[in-house]
């Protein structure tokens, strides 16, 4: 018999954990309609804020797939998996009014296939995020995504904002759930010494689940022509980043306890790796990046992979949530093995023992 893919997040049962992350993909309805027919449980719209600079830079936005060698690979929609995307982005230049249509209208929609399209506001003037939010809720939307860890906050001029001050989560959360009643999910930058403290601040400040976490800045040099990769700072995601994320998931299951949900994000991109996600402390995982590159059937194939692994390991997915990070040892638990490490090195370091 199959086993449960349903997971549960604060008041919210998804009818399974992959969740399509917002990204240029989910700009339009039909790319959204294409999330909801693939099978994902929630679809995060792309994201908007008031900031004329943000649409702005929609124009000024630039793309590129590069390999471990950190050359640039084929837009061709089968990237590698180890391959990394680096980009700049910009927000949608439709209006709110037209922003927050379609979305009612999709979610009303998606609603038939037991699916979500959530909203998603990224912060600039937090008064215009509470009052964009509040609309939100009145149209009817179900769900709220409030995004404050974009990466792109130090070099946008204001378009955008990466919070990393924990009285200041708190603080912009609260502004938000304090006037809505619908779920907020709070999502939070990985640009962090710190981001258990992040997830606790947006608990504090009322969130109903942490998305946890966005990408980071990077700076890809080019050997040719000895400028910046797309001419400037790039955000950077890629699979390398999964075991990034897993740590903050168990240290935040660790800090926090197992019944805050979190949502992961960055570093997935299969059925296996939302397992992966999961195992380590997340109820959820959204995958954008590797729908953006590898299209929609990503999304399809990652919930038949899920299902596929859960019945070979007989759990439901809300079973495995966890598991791996409850197993992790502290190295003074780990054993001692005097030598081991001589393996693992050139035969020249060991010439002289």
């Amino acid at each position: 018999m199959a086993r449960s893919l349903e997971t549960t997040l604060g008041s919210l049962r998804l009818k399974n954990p992959v969740i399509a992350g917002a990204g240029e993909h989910l700009m339009t309805a039909s790319g959204i309609r294409a999330a909801v027919d693939a099978g994902a449980s929630v679809v995060v719209a792309k994201s908007f804020n008031e900031s004329e600079a943000a649409r702005d830079q929609l124009d000024r936005t630039d793309y590129a797939l590069i390999d471990s060698n950190f050359q640039r690979l084929p837009w061709d929609f089968s990237p590698p998996r180890d391959a990394t995307l680096a980009c700049r982005s910009g927000l949608t230049r439709v209006s709110f009014d037209e922003w927050l249509e379609t979305i009612v209208t999709l979610d009303r929609e998606a609603a038939k296939s037991d699916c979500i399209v959530a909203a998603n506001i990224i912060l600039a003037d937090l008064d215009a995020a509470v009052d964009m939010a509040r609309k939100v809720e009145q149209a009817g939307v179900r769900l709220l995504e409030f995004n404050f860890g974009t990466p792109y906050g130090d070099e946008a001029g204001g378009a955008v904002s990466t919070e990393r001050a924990t009285d200041r989560v708190t603080e912009i959360v609260s502004a938000v759930t304090s006037q809505i009643d619908i779920p907020v999910w709070a999502k939070i930058t990985g640009q962090s010494e710190n981001v258990t403290s992040l997830v606790r601040a947006a608990q504090d400040g009322g969130a109903d689940c942490t998305v946890l976490m966005g990408r980071y800045m990077g700076l890809v040099p080019d050997l040719d022509t000895m400028a910046p990769l797309l001419d400037t700072y790039l955000g950077i995601g890629g699979a390398w980043s999964l075991p990034l994320t897993c740590y903050w998931l168990s240290r935040t299951r660790k800090t926090l306890g197992p019944d805050v949900p979190l949502i992961a994000i960055n570093g997935g991109r299969s059925g296996h790796d939302v397992a992966r996600f999961m195992l380590a402390g997340a109820h959820a995982a959204e995958l954008c990046t590797a729908v953006m590159t590898g299209g929609f059937r990503v999304i399809e194939d990652a919930v038949t992979e899920l299902s596929s692994y859960l019945d070979k390991q007989d759990r439901d997915a809300a079973q495995i949530i966890g598991l791996a990070a409850d197993r992790v040892k502290t190295f003074q638990e780990l054993p001692l093995r005097p030598g081991f490490w001589e393996g693992f090195v050139p035969p020249e370091t060991l010439s002289d023992l």
